[in-house]
């Protein structure tokens, strides 16, 4: 019922613009969301590489309306990028497509990522295309995949497979057969069950199976979960295949089980944390608690300790 709850709150236009506006909703986002600006964000990934892990940075936004806010959000990937190569940063970026204009003009869209792909093979860095709801799933898949295989930069784009759609296995062998880096995560929009595992243990044991396929691709991909039953049957995995640390990652977001990021580094795992920013913070807030109710006591803690 609080999943329901969340994501509905996810896209009650009322409620997100008050939440966007006030000194309240920036405290209680505070512990999820690095700051409003590229400049918080990039401060906190100086933080968090000091502490011996790797970053991922996204500028929050989705489902931009016109193509010169499309043009506004890349410029903002495009800084990053930049700052990543000018500092040295153990970084990359995720971006959505909707952020870019993919609701808006697919061609713009395209020409939009292709460039930050570009962009960050030069700084040695790497672009994330995020996955959102299911009337996504195959158009970013196409995208991806054709981006993945053109112009000599599809080392420097990867996407994302959600644990809990039907179709993912599919997909993952897919990827996998064609090299192509994925980050596997539960999911966190609200999915019809013709689409959709809708109990837990199925969406666990489905991403279980689909680490498994990753981890033995020889593809170097990144197993994102705060659930410390997966972490152990990834550990357990792969110590019984052989397969090295190095030889892919794991992925938290920020301020959640900071305890857990980095006694796996200390063990010798590598560590990516996802550090999101910007002012439209909202829809990403209510997923991650959607994703895990828990969550609402580390922000009650949090407020009662300012």
């Amino acid at each position: 019922m609080l999943r329901q709850f969340f994501i509905a709150l996810s896209r009650n236009k009322i409620v997100r613009r008050w939440a966007e506006s006030s000194r309240l909703g920036l405290r209680m986002s505070s512990r999820f969301v690095a700051g409003t600006t590229e400049e918080q964000g990039i401060a906190a990934t100086h933080t968090v590489n000091e502490l011996g892990l790797s970053v991922t940075l996204d500028h929050l936004g989705e489902n931009v309306t016109n193509a010169d806010e499309a043009r506004a959000s890349a410029k903002s990937y495009h800084q990053m990028l930049d700052a990543i190569g000018t500092h040295a940063l153990d970084a990359n970026v995720s971006c959505k497509l909707t952020h870019l204009g993919f609701d808006v003009d697919a061609a713009l869209c395209k020409e939009l990522v292709t460039s930050l792909i570009d962009h960050a093979a030069r700084v040695h860095s790497f672009v994330r295309v995020d996955m959102e709801g299911s009337p996504y799933t195959q158009r970013t898949l196409d995208l991806v995949k054709e981006l993945h295989r053109g112009n000599g930069i599809g080392d420097a784009v990867g996407t994302v497979i959600q644990s809990y759609l039907r179709r993912s296995e599919a997909d993952v062998e897919q990827l996998c057969a064609e090299k192509t880096r994925i980050r596997l995560v539960k999911g966190a929009y609200k999915e019809p069950p013709d689409i959709a595992f809708p109990k837990k243990a199925d969406v666990d044991a489905s991403f279980v199976k689909l680490m498994k396929i990753m981890l033995k691709s020889g593809v170097y991909h990144a197993i994102a979960t705060h659930d410390e039953r997966m972490i152990a049957d990834t550990i357990a995995f792969a110590d019984r295949e052989k397969i090295p640390p190095d030889a892919f990652e794991f992925q938290m977001l920020y301020g959640i089980r900071r305890d857990l990021q980095e006694q796996l580094v200390r063990e010798g795992w590598r560590m990516r944390v996802y550090i999101p920013f910007g002012t439209e913070w909202y829809p990403y807030f209510m997923r991650r608690l959607a994703e895990r109710p828990a969550n609402v006591w580390f922000i009650a803690r949090n407020m009662l300790r300012k």
